[in-house]
C-alpha cells in the first residue's frame, strides 16, 4: 500500500507485521495480569488463540524475551517473569536513569509544547483520579510517564521507557495497595509540569528523583541512594 507525500511523490506505508501485533498483545497481557508472572506459555494453545501460525508467535515471544518479560528455561519453555522486590527497585532505578535524561532533554528543547502535552495527560490523570479507580490511575500515571519520555525525542529511551514501565505494572496489585491518594497523584505530577513552565532545570531533576524514590518507599523496598542534583 502506498500513499502520496507533500511532494506528490509515492512512499510505502508503515505496517505492523504480525510478530509484532502478537507482540503488543502479550504486552498488553502480561501489564494486565491476563498471563500471570511465573505463567508457563504454551506455543499451541497461543498459536490457536492468536489464530496464527507458530512462527510469528515464535518471532515475538523471542522478542518479549530480549525485552526481559519473558524468561527461557531449557526443556521446559518460556515464562512470563516475576518480580522480586530486588527486581521492582532496580525497575525504578532504571526508570530514574531514563526519565531524568529526558527531562534534561526536554529542557533543552522547545519547553511550551512539553508543557502542553503533559497537561493534555495531566488531564486525564485528574479523570482517573476523581473516578479512584486504581486501574485507571495506574493507566493514567503510565500515559504520563510515557509522554515525558516521548517528549524527549530520543526514540531509544522511549523504547527502553516503555519496556520499564510494563514490568512496573507487573507490580500492579502491591502498587494498588500502596498507591498515593488521588489528590497527591495529581499533585506529584502537577509540579512536574510546572517545573518545566518555569523552566527550573534543577527542580524538575530532583522532582523526578523524588518522585522515583517515594514509589520505591510505597512499596517497602530498599531505598538506593539517589544522586543530588546540582541547581541549573
Amino acid at each position: 500500500m502506498s500513499v502520496v507525500n507533500g511532494q506528490g511523490e509515492l512512499e510505502p506505508v508503515a505496517r505492523q507485521s504480525t510478530a509484532e501485533i502478537i507482540a503488543e498483545q502479550l504486552r498488553s497481557a502480561i501489564m494486565y495480569g491476563s498471563l500471570e508472572a511465573g505463567a508457563q506459555l504454551g506455543e499451541a494453545d497461543l498459536a490457536a488463540r492468536f489464530g496464527v501460525s507458530r512462527g510469528p508467535l515464535r518471532e515475538a515471544m523471542q522478542r518479549l524475551v530480549q525485552e526481559g518479560l519473558l524468561r527461557a528455561e531449557p526443556h521446559r519453555g518460556l515464562f512470563v517473569i516475576s518480580l522480586e522486590a530486588e527486581d521492582v527497585r532496580d525497575v525504578y532505578n532504571a526508570r530514574l536513569a531514563i526519565e531524568r535524561m529526558a527531562c534534561q532533554l526536554i529542557m533543552e528543547g522547545d519547553r511550551s509544547a512539553a508543557v502542553a502535552e503533559l497537561t493534555a495527560a495531566m488531564e486525564g490523570l485528574k479523570v482517573a483520579a476523581k473516578s479512584r479507580d486504581r486501574i485507571a490511575m495506574s493507566d493514567a500515571d503510565q500515559e504520563f510517564h510515557e509522554t515525558l519520555v516521548r517528549l524527549s525525542g530520543n526514540s531509544r529511551l522511549e523504547r527502553m521507557a516503555h519496556t520499564l514501565l510494563v514490568e512496573t505494572r507487573l507490580c500492579l496489585d502491591a502498587l494498588q495497595k500502596r498507591y498515593p491518594a488521588p489528590h497527591d497523584l495529581v499533585a506529584e505530577h502537577r509540579i512536574l509540569v510546572e517545573a518545566i513552565a518555569a523552566g527550573d532545570t534543577g527542580g524538575l531533576l530532583l522532582l523526578i528523583e523524588k518522585h522515583m524514590a517515594d514509589a520505591v518507599l510505597r512499596l517497602n523496598l530498599p531505598q538506593s541512594t539517589v544522586p543530588e542534583s546540582e541547581p541549573a
